[in-house]
C-alpha cells in the first residue's frame, strides 16, 4: 500500500476518481490520473479528432516579480527573456556550471517585471535563491493555480463562445487574462499534444466548476476528459521531449537534446555559458526518432545497435494506433542520425529492426499547432 503523504493535491481528485483512476502515478509530489476507465488509445482518437481535457495542475508554477526580474531570469536561463513581450511565452532551459541540462521551463511574460515560470521535475526551485541574491526580485511558489488543458481540433469551437476575448486571434505561445464561463482565468495557446489547444489557468476554487463547464460545453463536439497515459501517447507522437526522461545521461547538453534553439550565446553572461560554448564542439549523442518493426511499444532504456556496436538508447516510447507504428524518441551516436539509417533495438521483449525517421512522427510540418496563416510575424 502506498502510504506516501503528498504535499500537493489537485482539487479535481474527486472528478478523476469518478472517471476510474486509482492515481497509479504521481509527479512533482502530486497524484495524477495516469489512467481512467477508458482505453487511452480511444482517448487519443478523441484528442486527434475532437478535443480532450487534461488536468495538468501537477506542473509547478513560480511567480516572478520585482525590478530585477528580467536580469535574474536572463542570468539563469539559456534564452534571451527580453525578447518575450507581455502576453507571450517561450520555452527555455536551465543548465548547471558545466552546461548540463537541469530543468526545462516555460516562461510567461504578464507585463513589465511580471513573469510566471511553469516547470516540471527539474532543479529550478533549488537554484532560485542563488539568482535572487543581490537582486530586487521575488520568486513565489504558486500551489493554488490549477491548469486545465483542452487539446484538439475542436478546442477553439468549444471555448470561444464562453469567453469575451477573441480566442481565435490568440497565437501559439500567447496568453491573455480574461474570463471563462464568468470566472477569472488566464488562457494560453499551447499544450503537449501536437494539436491546437488551450491551457486555462484558474484558481483552485474555480477549477471544479470550470472542469464541469468545459466538459458540458464540449459534449456536442465529442470532447471528454483524458488521462496522462493519453498524454504520453500524443506527446511522443508529436516528438515533444519530457525532462528528464529524454535526457537520461544526467549531463546532457542542449546541443545533445536537440534544443539548441533555446540557447542564445549572444546574450551576456548567464549560468553555464562558457561551458556551453566549449561543449558545443563535444557533442556525444544526437536527439532522433525511430520507427520500430514491432506491434507494441518497446520499453525505455532498450539499447540501439548498428552492426553489433551499441550506438544509443531508447528514451520515450509509445505504440501509435493512429500511425500504426511503434515509435521511440532516442539518443543515438551523431554519425547515425541520418534519416533512413537502419538500426537494431534490443530490449526485454526481443530484438527488432528499426530506422531513423523524421520527427515529429505525427503532423511532421506542425501544421496543427502552427497553421501557415499564423507563421508571419505580427
Amino acid at each position: 500500500m502506498n502510504t506516501h503523504v503528498y504535499s500537493r493535491q489537485s482539487i479535481l481528485n474527486d472528478r478523476h476518481r469518478a472517471l476510474g483512476t486509482q492515481f497509479e502515478a504521481s509527479w512533482n509530489d502530486m497524484p495524477i490520473p495516469q489512467n481512467y476507465a477508458a482505453d487511452p488509445y480511444v482517448e487519443t482518437e478523441t484528442v486527434r479528432n475532437n478535443a480532450g481535457l487534461f488536468d495538468v495542475s501537477a506542473l509547478r508554477l513560480i511567480d516572478v516579480s520585482g525590478p530585477d526580474s528580467l536580469a535574474a531570469l536572463n542570468a539563469m536561463l539559456t534564452s534571451d527573456i527580453a525578447r518575450i513581450k507581455p502576453g507571450q511565452s517561450s520555452i527555455s532551459n536551465i543548465v548547471d556550471d558545466e552546461g548540463s541540462l537541469i530543468d526545462d521551463v516555460l516562461v510567461y511574460c504578464d507585463g513589465p517585471n511580471a513573469y510566471r515560470i511553469s516547470h516540471g521535475g527539474g532543479a529550478l526551485e533549488d537554484v532560485l535563491p542563488a539568482f535572487a541574491e543581490g537582486r530586487n526580485v521575488q520568486f513565489r511558489k504558486d500551489n493554488d493555480t490549477h491548469i486545465l488543458s483542452l487539446q484538439g481540433p475542436k478546442a477553439l469551437e468549444i471555448l470561444a463562445p464562453h469567453t469575451p476575448m477573441n480566442l481565435a486571434d490568440l497565437r501559439y505561445f500567447e496568453h491573455q487574462r480574461t474570463t471563462l464561463f464568468g470566472r477569472d482565468v488566464s488562457i494560453a495557446r499551447g499544450g503537449y499534444s501536437a494539436e491546437r489547444g488551450y491551457e486555462v489557468f484558474c484558481k483552485a476554487a474555480d477549477a471544479v466548476f470550470l472542469w464541469d463547464q468545459i466538459l458540458e460545453a464540449g459534449k456536442p463536439f465529442g470532447a471528454t476528459a483524458v488521462s496522462w497515459s493519453c498524454l504520453d501517447i500524443v506527446r511522443v507522437e508529436g516528438a515533444l521531449l519530457f525532462f528528464p526522461f529524454d535526457m537520461p545521461e544526467g549531463d546532457t547538453t542542449p546541443w545533445e537534446a536537440g534544443v539548441d534553439w533555446s540557447v542564445d550565446l549572444s546574450k551576456p553572461a548567464f549560468r553555464g555559458k562558457q561551458a556551453l560554448e566549449r561543449r558545443r564542439a563535444e557533442v556525444r549523442t544526437a536527439q532522433a526518432g525511430i520507427e520500430i518493426d514491432h506491434h507494441e511499444a518497446v520499453e525505455p532504456g532498450a539499447k540501439i545497435f548498428k552492426d553489433g556496436r551499441e550506438i544509443g538508447v531508447v528514451n520515450s516510447t509509445t505504440y501509435s494506433r493512429h500511425l500504426m507504428r511503434s515509435l521511440a524518441l532516442v539518443h543515438i551516436a551523431p554519425e547515425f542520425k541520418s534519416f533512413g539509417t537502419e538500426v537494431e533495438v534490443r530490449g526485454d521483449g526481443g530484438s527488432f529492426k528499426a530506422r531513423v525517421v523524421k520527427t515529429p512522427f505525427y503532423d511532421p510540418l506542425r501544421l496543427r499547432t502552427h497553421p501557415l496563416e499564423e507563421r508571419a510575424p505580427r
